[in-house]
């Protein structure tokens, strides 16, 4: 028993500062790269026609497109004349949002569709409707959830899973046949560099284990993304897929969530055009669709999903537990 415990203390020690060590490393490597001068300094290698493209009859999905990198991401996208499709939970926000980016762009095809992304059922709902009136080129999942209390949807899960996690899943695998049907389909996923402090705990997916941390909640969840993008990537040969990560913007969500970080930071972020430039350029240029399928990037690259020395790797028995469960919740939700 004595044993037992002190291997007990010896694990919590090690992950305890093999969490410190990441923490460390990773807030480096964010004032370095994840800030306003870092956007700047990657933009110099961009190239100026990678933008420079014509959308019409191009159909995109965007999740959480009310405000922030979501509402950034659609204005690019309505300006080159595509058709935008804004999934938002708020009725009133996203028609302001949509009012907003068709006065901008003058591009009537712009699109309300009222979704809780955290709402297993009405994703579900949601995505069967749309595909039999609609059709979809492009999904860029980027609704996102940092609940920093632990908090459960009206279907029992806990939010930052529900919706992060659960409702990209369920979005993205209901949409894959529908973008198997059309040219140069792309699913871009909206993930986060703080996924790069986390190794996926396959085995307490909704956070019932210990205390709760909603930074950390969230950082597991984009861990989740990216794994669940390179596996579909694997899967689905016919459709680019990518996760990205918007660096540390000036996003209402961001002031929400993480107020502290804001006050401190606030001079530093990134324009919420900034955070939005990736992904844009991942669901619209030539360049982009070149690149190797479920890769992660940042600022137009490929970057890597895991710290030197940071031992954050899951192994395929842990990736196969987290689809398994939820492949089980999709089902139980699936109306």
């Amino acid at each position: 028993m004595k044993h037992q415990q002190s291997v007990l203390r010896l694990r919590r020690g090690v992950h305890g500062n093999m969490s410190f060590y990441r923490n460390a490393i990773w807030f480096v490597k964010g004032l370095q790269e994840y800030t306003r001068s870092g956007f700047e300094a990657a933009a110099k290698h961009f190239a100026p026609t990678d933008l420079d493209v014509n959308l019409s009859g191009r159909s995109f999905v965007i999740t959480g497109a009310n405000s922030g990198i979501g509402k950034a991401t659609a204005q690019e996208v309505a300006n080159r004349g595509g058709t935008v499709h804004l999934v938002c939970r708020s009725k009133e926000r996203a028609e302001q949002a949509r009012d907003e980016i068709v006065q901008r762009s003058k591009n009537q095809n712009v699109h309300v569709h009222i979704v809780d992304m955290s709402s297993a059922r009405q994703v579900w709902e949601f995505a069967q409707s749309f595909v039999q009136s609609n059709t979809v080129h492009v999904l860029i999942n980027n609704a996102g959830c940092m609940v920093n209390q632990r908090e459960l949807t009206d279907e029992g899960l806990e939010k930052n899973f529900a919706t992060n996690t659960l409702g990209t899943y369920i979005l993205t695998t209901a949409l894959i046949p529908a973008l198997k049907t059309v040219d140069d389909p792309r699913v871009v996923t909206v993930s986060s560099g703080g996924m790069l402090t986390q190794k996926l705990n396959a085995d307490d997916l909704q956070f019932e284990k210990g205390s709760f941390d909603g930074t950390m909640a969230y950082a597991q969840n984009k861990r989740q993304q990216v794994i669940l993008t390179e596996r579909w990537a694997a899967q689905h040969r016919e459709i680019h897929f990518s996760s990205m990560h918007p660096g540390w913007a000036d996003t209402p969500a961001v002031r929400t969530s993480m107020p502290g970080f804001h006050a401190k930071m606030q001079s530093r972020l990134r324009t919420e055009a900034m955070g939005a430039d990736t992904a844009v350029w991942l669901a619209v240029s030539a360049a982009a669709a070149k690149q190797p399928s479920g890769s992660f990037f940042q600022d137009r690259k490929p970057a890597p999903t895991h710290l030197p020395l940071a031992s954050s790797r899951a192994t395929p028995q842990d990736e196969e537990k987290l689809v398994a469960a939820l492949e089980e919740f999709a089902v139980k939700f699936k109306p």
